[in-house]
Parts: structure tokens; C-alpha cells; sequence
């Protein structure tokens, strides 16, 4: 998303942080889901497509947390950093103007 529409929106830089997130927690999601399936699967073929589709989730989970990394956004084996990225996150998001109330 560019300047003008990051701050149209009124979330500044966070924007880009807000949408690698929520794209992070589904791809995770994700792969918790095609595991399941993965067992559950009636048939060879079935578990064969499902651990492709499992492989193809976890690289995207790579490189949206090798984005995320390497932008500030996400530390993974830093708890005390990402606890204060997650307060910063959470005091930007209650800053933030009550669209609901105009």
C-alpha cells in the first residue's frame, strides 16, 4: 500500500506489519489444518496431495516470517522483543481513531 493510502486509512508504516501478521497466523493455520487432514486422509493419494499442499504452506510461512524478521516486525526466539513489538502494536491500534463513532 503506498504513503497516500497508508495514511488515508490513518495506520501510518503499520499497515504493512497489521497485513504480514494476519497473512502469518493463517498460513499457520494453515499447516495445523493440512496436518489434521493430512491424517485423516482415506487414501494414499489423498495424503500425498495434502503433505504437497503442507510443504507448499510451511515455505510460505518462511518467507512471510523471513519478511516479518527482517523488517522489525516479528522475533521468534526474542520473546522479550516481540512483547514490546506487540504493546507498541496494541498501543498504535487503541490510538487509532473510532471509525464506528463518526
Amino acid at each position: 500500500m503506498n504513503g497516500f493510502m497508508q495514511n488515508l486509512v490513518g495506520l501510518g508504516d503499520i499497515t504493512d506489519q497489521v497485513i504480514a501478521t494476519d497473512l502469518l497466523i493463517s498460513a499457520k493455520s494453515g499447516i495445523k489444518n493440512y496436518a489434521f487432514a493430512i491424517t485423516e486422509a482415506a487414501t494414499p493419494e489423498v495424503r500425498e496431495v495434502l503433505n504437497k499442499q503442507l510443504h507448499d504452506a510451511i515455505n510460505l510461512h518462511s518467507k512471510i516470517s523471513d519478511y516479518m524478521v527482517s523488517n522489525g516486525y516479528y522475533y521468534p526466539a526474542d520473546v522479550n522483543e516481540q512483547l514490546q513489538v506487540d504493546l507498541q502494536t496494541a498501543d498504535t491500534a487503541l490510538s487509532l481513531p473510532n471509525k464506528q463513532s463518526q
